[in-house]
């Protein structure tokens, strides 16, 4: 039944919302840790990487940020409003509006997909390769904001690896340097704390990094379906609003008005 399939899809969607929240939680859950029975705390952990162990933590921080304010732009009822898409679809076949109409209840909607359909209806009566250009240059604009903030996604995905990885060598580097400096060869449980210490900044690394690949695909995905429906619905435009149909509209209410005085 098409009702089971759409609240299935509704369902499907709100677990993958979930799962990305509990994995920037999880992300964070490194930061925010109770002292547990070693002292292990907020700041033994950042005193423990060092000072890689900031801009991690920073990037973790704008990471939890946008993807709130992506979750939140990129809500279907916002960018396209089912009861407006579907009256204004509905009112154009049927020849209820007019050009001025039309338009003026897209500006009023003031939603991104209301932006694109205002873009065709512009061109009313012109030929439809004109309106659906209108319609395209129109919709790749909304890409375009639709897609801010994605990069930024990836080059955390990117680099929050590289400062831990960086954070490990340089802890490395620290470490063998105070062993041959206090001449502690015979000592590996001084050199096992140093590598543990400096493994935090890639643990850490990595903690933030996964979540941010995972919010980067799955919102390019969201997006990608986003545009795909505003395409649909604006090549419904074009064939509602193009000259064809415009004069075969104009032509059929000559030839009833004919019918209709000569009855």
């Amino acid at each position: 039944m098409p009702g089971d399939r759409s609240s299935m899809v509704r369902d499907r969607k709100k677990i993958v919302s979930l799962v990305l929240c509990v994995l920037l939680i999880a992300s964070n859950s490194v930061w925010a840790q109770e002292p547990a029975a070693e002292g292990t705390s907020l700041l033994s952990i950042l005193s423990a990487g060092g000072l890689l162990m900031v801009p991690i933590a920073l990037c973790s921080l704008i990471l939890c940020m946008f993807s709130l304010e992506r979750a939140m732009s990129l809500r279907r009822a916002r960018i396209i409003p089912r009861p407006f898409v579907k009256r204004i679809l509905e009112q154009l076949k049927s020849g209820e509006l007019e050009k001025r109409e039309a338009y003026r209840i897209c500006k009023e909607n003031k939603s991104p997909i209301a932006l694109v359909l205002a873009a065709g209806i512009r061109r009313w009566g012109k030929p439809a390769q004109e309106v659906e250009k209108a319609i395209v240059d129109a919709g790749e604009r909304l890409g375009n904001k639709l897609r801010k903030y994605l990069k930024l996604f990836n080059g955390i995905s990117t680099i929050t690896p590289l400062l831990g990885l960086l954070g490990t060598v340089v802890g490395m580097i620290q470490s063998f340097n105070t062993i041959v400096i206090t001449g502690a060869m015979g000592k590996p449980e001084l050199l096992a704390a140093g590598i543990s210490q400096a493994l935090v900044t890639t643990a850490a690394g990595l903690t933030v990094a996964i979540p941010a690949l995972i919010a980067h695909i799955y919102f390019s995905s969201r997006v990608d379906k986003l545009l795909m429906e505003v395409d649909e619905h604006g090549q419904q435009i074009v064939q509602a609003v193009c000259g064809e149909r415009v004069n075969r509209l104009k032509r059929r209410q000559t030839s009833q008005e004919s019918t209709r005085r000569a009855a």
